[in-house]
């Protein structure tokens, strides 16, 4: 026995949307997460790096949600 459906598309029942959440904002460094030696790739960048890319999934959610 075949179980598949095979109901034309139009007659088979709607799939419900993908969840689409709004992106979540980086969480900050604390105060004296940064050890001011000048490391290359600081914790201070790494949010910066964060945060830009979090702009860039908001706006993004937003053009999807007006």
């Amino acid at each position: 026995m075949n179980n598949r459906n095979t109901a034309p598309p139009e007659q088979q029942a709607p799939q419900p949307p993908q969840p689409d959440p709004r992106p979540e904002p980086p969480v900050p460094p604390e105060p004296g997460d940064c050890c001011h030696s000048g490391c290359a790739y600081c914790v201070d960048d790494i949010y910066q790096d964060a945060l830009d890319q979090y702009r860039a999934d908001l706006k993004a959610w937003q053009e999807r949600h007006p």
